[in-house]
């Protein structure tokens, strides 16, 4: 499968499984940025239920920004709220304590631009899955594509249009609130560690 998709912040499950297990990857650079999408947001699994986490970005008086020209908002220490959230969500999770070392410099260094972040979060999640994600960028922006040649899911970046239902796995307050499908694939990193890689192979993606 070769795949048109979205780099987030800290990929969806059903984004990040779409990646490993297409045979090539194209990534969306060229459209015009949109609010509410997973392209500044991710969810995960804290002990008050689900929690979304949200990079604050700097907005132009222009109407239409594109995703590439998005600049972070540094007023805010978005980045120190973050990385408390994830130690409170996942500190008792089983495998948060092997993955910390890799993940906190995310949280340390200053990036200007949300696309350089997220790509930086695609060689690092590359690292802790011990996978090799190739990839290109698009050029432009087609809004339409040919389906013969390349599967699109840039609609992934829309959480209210991945209707896909994974195959449940232990998570750290699941007994609280109950399984929560399709978090952050932190959520499944840090609860199922080195078997994560086999469970986004055998996943079913359904796009609406």
């Amino acid at each position: 499968m070769n795949i048109l998709i979205h780099p987030t912040y800290f990929p969806s499950i059903s984004n990040f499984a779409a990646m490993v297990q297409s045979e090539s990857i194209t990534f969306e650079v060229a459209d015009n940025f949109q609010k509410q999408t997973n392209r500044n947001r991710a969810y995960i699994y804290s002990p008050n239920g689900i929690q979304l986490l949200n990079i604050p970005v700097k907005h132009s008086k222009e109407s239409h920004q594109k995703t590439k020209d998005i600049k972070i908002e540094t007023d805010f220490d978005w980045q120190k709220q973050h990385f408390k959230s994830l130690e409170a969500a996942y500190r008792s999770s089983p495998f948060f304590e092997y993955f910390e070392d890799d993940i906190r410099p995310i949280f340390e260094k200053k990036q200007l631009f949300l696309l350089d972040l997220n790509f930086e979060i695609v060689a690092l999640l590359s690292k802790c899955f011990r996978i090799k994600l190739d990839y290109t960028t698009t050029t432009e922006y087609f809004h339409e594509i040919d389906i013969e040649t390349i599967t699109d899911l840039r609609a992934l970046v829309n959480g209210k249009k991945d209707v896909s239902i994974f195959e449940n796995y232990t998570q750290v307050f699941d007994d609280k609130h109950g399984f929560i499908n399709n978090l952050s694939v932190l959520d499944l990193l840090f609860n199922e560690g080195k078997y994560a890689m086999d469970y986004l192979k055998k996943q079913e993606l359904i796009i609406k």
